[in-house]
C-alpha cells in the first residue's frame, strides 16, 4: 500500500493476512483495524493496516447497493 492512505471506517478492504475481503467497521486507538465480511455474520482484527488494501472506498460503497 506505499503512497496509499490507510483504510478508514466503511472501505472495502483485501486482507493480504486473512486472505478475505471485508469492510472496515471500527478503528481502535490508530492500531487495530476491526473487519467484518461482506455478507454474513463474523468479524477479525488486524494491526497490519499495509497489509489491508482498499477494493472500494466508503464513497463508492453506496454504489454497490
Amino acid at each position: 500500500m506505499s503512497g496509499e492512505r490507510k483504510p478508514r471506517v466503511g472501505d472495502l478492504i483485501h486482507d493480504e493476512d486473512a486472505d478475505r475481503h471485508g469492510v472496515v467497521t471500527d478503528v481502535r486507538g490508530g492500531a487495530v483495524w476491526v473487519l467484518r465480511p461482506e455478507s454474513g455474520p463474523g468479524q477479525w482484527t488486524s494491526r497490519h493496516p499495509e497489509r489491508l488494501a482498499v477494493v472500494t472506498p466508503r464513497e463508492g460503497m453506496l454504489d454497490r447497493l
